[in-house]
């Protein structure tokens, strides 16, 4: 499925001009934006800056009737009428508002001339409520700038402390500014369905990391990365199951890739009302709950260190090449335990064991007398709910007509820590 889109449009002070016509991309993610850009140029012969989400034709990507708000700068033409509630919110990102891309791109156009270098062409590749992200084409080699929000501004401060302490397993901040971020281009390719082997590779190079920082996680947590030890983990996990499976939360219908959906998960799915119309969290949830700080208790006993955890470390956030890869998208990071990547790692996955126990014996190895095998038996639900706990955390970050972005994944990850 692909995306109908709709782009109404406004000029460089914020008056609504009209709308384009509606066309199709073909990639469904609402948040990829490239092809959006070039199909106004393609269809309408309209150069456009995509601002933000404005609606959609259904709850949740991907695919659909989308509407976006994108800037021009110069005359547009003859365009359809339109109408848009230009209100400013609070938790709007600064690359959503009218002027903000341009403003970015400024201070990254400066920053590489500072250093010798040309932006010679911008295009815009994404833009939602986690990020913004531009490719910029210079006379040596091609730039990426990125811009995130305030709940991940300590990106750069991460990338910065691992091109000193782990040099080689992430990209190098060129330059930073609050949320933005410059980081020359990378060969290869985002490595979406690595093979198992590869993966094997991947948790490797994290456990390099996590042994560097595990001694270090005073100045990791005075760089700004969030604190999800023990104590935090469980203010966390038990606030989103009071507000998210409480007796007067909104609960959707789980929604996973296909073929994930087993009859396990939709009778969890139906716990997070609560069992026969009882409202509350259901029985499962509930004794996870009850028994928090004793299963705490027991993880800490299995002697894993609390270390820098990437937090959204899945293939696609590695790039290179099966030979040479870095580790990307720092935003999500945290001071947690490391068996969080594991799992994340392992999703999706036909069967996880190998990477389980590859994983496990370099924990053994760095770590004599620990126990990481049974650290991810007690961790593996705990994670389900951070999960959601994330998710939840995105919502309240972000203006509500970001909202379907996230919409099905509270539900979604309670549903997983029931079942």
């Amino acid at each position: 499925m692909g995306r109908v889109v709709t782009l109404v449009l406004v000029d460089p002070v914020g008056a609504v001009l009209g709308a384009l016509p509606p066309y199709e991309v073909e990639l469904p993610w609402w948040q990829e934006v490239a092809e959006v850009v070039a199909g106004a140029r393609e269809h309408h012969g309209v150069d456009v800056t995509v601002l933000r989400l404005l609606h959609a034709d259904q709850p949740a990507p991907p695919g659909g009737k989308i509407t976006y708000l994108a800037e021009v700068a110069g005359d547009p033409g003859p365009l359809r009428p339109a109408a848009a509630a230009l209100v400013p919110h609070p938790r709007r990102a600064p690359y959503a508002e009218v002027g903000g891309p341009a403003a970015s791109l400024a201070w990254a156009t400066e920053a590489l001339a500072a250093q010798g270098r040309t932006v010679t062409a911008a295009a815009q590749q994404r833009t939602w409520n986690l990020s913004a992200i531009w490719r910029l084409d210079t006379d040596t080699t091609p730039v990426w700038l990125k811009q995130v929000p305030a709940f991940f501004a300590h990106e750069a401060a991460v990338l910065r402390w691992l091109g000193e302490h782990s040099p080689g397993t992430a990209p190098v901040p060129i330059a930073a500014d609050g949320g933005r971020v410059l980081l020359d281009d990378l060969p290869g390719t985002d490595r979406y369905g690595a093979p198992a082997a590869e993966r094997l590779t991947m948790l490797a190079d994290l456990h390099a990391v996590q042994l560097a920082a595990a001694g270090r996680v005073g100045d990791l947590l005075a760089l700004g990365v969030p604190d999800q030890r023990s104590a935090r983990l469980a203010e966390r996990l038990r606030a989103v199951v009071a507000r998210d499976a409480g007796p007067h939360a909104a609960v959707s219908t789980p929604v996973a890739e296909p073929g994930d959906q087993t009859n396990e998960q939709a009778r969890a799915a139906g716990e997070l009302s609560g069992a026969a119309g009882v409202g509350g969290p259901g029985p499962r949830l509930s004794a996870l709950l009850a028994g928090l700080d004793d299963r705490l208790d027991e993880l800490a006993a299995c002697g894993l260190p609390d270390t820098l955890v990437h937090g959204d470390f899945h293939p696609g956030n590695v790039r290179g090449t099966a030979e040479r890869l870095s580790i990307i998208d720092w935003g999500d990071s945290v001071i947690g335990h490391p068996a969080i990547d594991l799992l994340r790692m392992c999703e999706h996955v036909d069967d996880p064991e190998p990477l389980r126990q590859e994983w496990a014996a370099r924990w053994r190895a760095a770590v004599p007398g620990c126990d990481p095998e049974r650290a991810v038996v007690l961790i593996e639900p705990l994670v389900a709910l951070r999960n959601a706990a994330a998710y939840a955390g995105f919502l309240d970050a972000i203006e509500p007509s970001e909202w379907p972005y996230h919409a099905d994944d509270v539900p979604y990850w309670l549903a997983q820590a029931a079942a």
